[in-house]
């Protein structure tokens, strides 16, 4: 999410690249997204190839903030102990 969160959409081989995960373990990922409705998946030819790209939804954007507030929320109270 947070590699999608810093461009417009992104391509399965990008994403695969990025992250060092199998195209297995990518394509798990993606779909708990999708079914989420955290990401959009289009799914297109571009000659006889096919292509994946992904996008964030407005409601996955939404969820990834609340994560990183909560997780900032967390960081002053490590750093106190």
């Amino acid at each position: 999410m947070s590699l999608l969160m810093t461009v417009e959409s992104a391509d399965f081989s990008f994403l695969k690249e990025q992250t060092d995960a199998t195209a297995g373990n990518l394509s798990v990922q993606l779909s708990k997204l999708e079914e989420a409705e955290y990401i959009e998946i289009l799914k297109t030819f571009q000659g006889k190839k096919p292509h994946t790209s992904c996008s964030v939804t407005q409601k996955g954007r939404k969820a990834f903030q609340d994560y990183v507030k909560a997780l900032q929320s967390y960081l002053p109270k490590l750093e106190q102990k």
